[in-house]
């Protein structure tokens, strides 16, 4: 099956149908985030670490790092923000920008193999985007959209996505380096998009065999209870064939329906992600739920042999 392999200085994560599902960290962007957005502005970047250090302790394997702030040096600030986080955590990093003169420095700069955040299916982008990808070594994101739109049909997202591979094979660019974003729809406006979306991820495992991402929490918005619908999504989407997302990592709900299907989908060999995070500390001066269990069978053998 498709490994798409992502690296720091540190650390290698494998995106890939048999391995576990890889949460990228969706915090380090000031979009929507004024205070955050106004210090990056002002060369303070105390919270864009503080945001790397508890995504990573919260369980994501990657980070997105995004600098779009209106009226600012953007390509500056995205690579100081890529060498920052580097210095801080270990995990590899997605590069997230629409502006190829950001993207470019922060490629310049970054250690390892990147996730290029992203690509659509307009020509133009192609040709700009797909060649410092490929300078550069790195995987890209590709977008299902083009200079139509995004479409509500799942064939002609998939359409879309084909293209993107297809043309990025011409600049040398193989399969397993695109991770393909197949655009979750919000299910408060489109009642069947969760349907469709199973099952474009479906085709997108079976017949075009690239690793998919997202941006999860498109799919609840303008709902209530937001969370409780994002962990019901996201178990759905890993059983259709969905291998990452750019996510909030802080919210425990998600990562008890991430870490749960890795454990269904046999991801998590011998439960061992699930116990580490889960397992309840030993109390004080004693033994912990192991302990006490074979306290009480010791018990019980002995009243049986009495």
């Amino acid at each position: 099956m498709t490994e798409t392999v992502i690296t720091s200085d540190k650390k290698r994560v494998v995106i890939g149908f048999e391995h576990r599902f890889v949460m990228i960290g969706e915090r380090i962007n000031p979009t929507g985030r004024k205070l955050l957005a106004a210090e990056m502005a002002a060369g303070d970047y105390s919270r864009v670490i503080a945001d790397a250090v508890a995504q990573v302790e919260a369980g994501a394997q990657m980070l997105d790092v995004n600098a779009g702030i209106p009226l600012v040096d953007e390509p500056a600030i995205l690579a100081e923000c890529i060498k920052l986080v580097q210095s801080t955590v270990d995990v590899p990093l997605s590069i997230d920008s629409s502006i190829v003169a950001a993207l470019e420095a922060g490629l310049a700069v970054y250690k390892g193999k990147p996730l290029v955040n992203s690509v659509t299916g307009e020509e133009e982008r192609l040709e700009q985007v797909l060649p410092l990808v490929k300078k550069y070594g790195a995987a890209v994101v590709a977008i299902s959209n083009d200079e139509t739109g995004i479409s509500e049909d799942p064939d002609v997202r998939y359409g879309v996505a084909k293209k993107i591979v297809e043309r990025a094979a011409d600049f040398g660019i193989p399969r397993e380096d695109i991770v393909v974003d197949p655009l979750v729809m919000p299910v408060g406006a489109i009642n069947d998009a969760g349907r469709k979306l199973i099952y474009l991820l479906r085709r997108l495992r079976e017949e075009l065999k690239v690793n998919t991402t997202c941006g999860a929490s498109n799919f609840s918005f303008g709902l209530p209870n937001r969370r409780g619908l994002n962990a019901s999504f996201l178990p759905m989407m890993i059983g259709a064939g969905m291998t990452s997302a750019i996510m909030n990592p802080l919210h425990l709900e998600d990562i008890q329906a991430i870490l749960g299907a890795d454990v269904v989908m046999g991801a998590d060999p011998n439960c061992g992600a699930w116990i580490r995070k889960f397992r309840e500390p030993a109390p004080e001066g004693g033994a912990g739920e192991g302990g006490r269990g074979r306290r009480e069978g010791g018990r019980r053998r002995a009243r049986e042999q009495a």
